[in-house]
């Protein structure tokens, strides 16, 4: 097995447990066990922990961000329907098997008191979630699509928590009609 594969294998058993069961509850030898790879090899690739929550993390939001990009593009016919189109994805996100809410801001309650690496990776995450939909309402013709990307981040954030607290993936739903809302007043023209 090359190092490659063994990494692919190591992350995709540590996305799998850290995600489902949390940070703190999963050693190292469940991740080996999981993967199929041994501890040697598993140190070989990722020499603690934290490097391996690290990039756990990175993958993550890598497909996470590409994911809602690619579903706006698809569902999005207008800029204006861009960032509705955000919480129509966040519902389908939300009632996926296994849902358990952002894996940024649950490692961030877990291990961002004790972890700067692992609390960057997550603000990291949240600051990109930010631009991106900065770049959305950047292409609305708004007064302030600055103030406009921090409200909607803002919902999404409360959406995910909410939707995770009570497991319904409806929580999108009264964060899109806010939103809706806040385009609707944004998008007046200015007098």
């Amino acid at each position: 097995m090359d190092l490659d594969e063994a990494t692919t294998r190591l992350l995709d058993a540590a996305e799998h447990e850290f995600y489902g069961r949390g940070i703190h509850t999963v050693g190292m030898d469940t991740i080996r066990a999981r993967s199929g790879v041994s501890l040697k090899r598993l140190y070989q690739c990722f020499p603690s922990k934290e490097n391996l929550v690290e990039a756990y993390l990175a993958r993550r939001d890598e497909r996470w961000r590409r994911s809602l990009a690619d579903h706006v593009e698809r569902h999005a016919r207008t800029p204006d329907e861009a960032p509705l189109a955000v919480f129509d994805w966040l519902h389908e996100w939300f009632g996926e098997d296994g849902f358990r809410g952002c894996a940024f801001i649950n490692s961030f309650g877990e291990l961002g008191a004790t972890s700067p690496r692992v609390a960057a990776v997550d603000r990291a995450h949240k600051d990109a979630l930010r631009e991106y939909l900065r770049g959305l309402t950047a292409a609305l013709d708004v007064a302030d699509p600055d103030a406009l990307a921090d409200q909607l981040l803002t919902l999404v954030e409360g959406a995910t928590v909410i939707a995770a607290m009570s497991g319904e993936p409806t929580a999108a739903h009264p964060a899109r009609n806010a939103a809706e809302t806040l385009l609707a007043a944004a998008l007046r023209p200015l007098r």
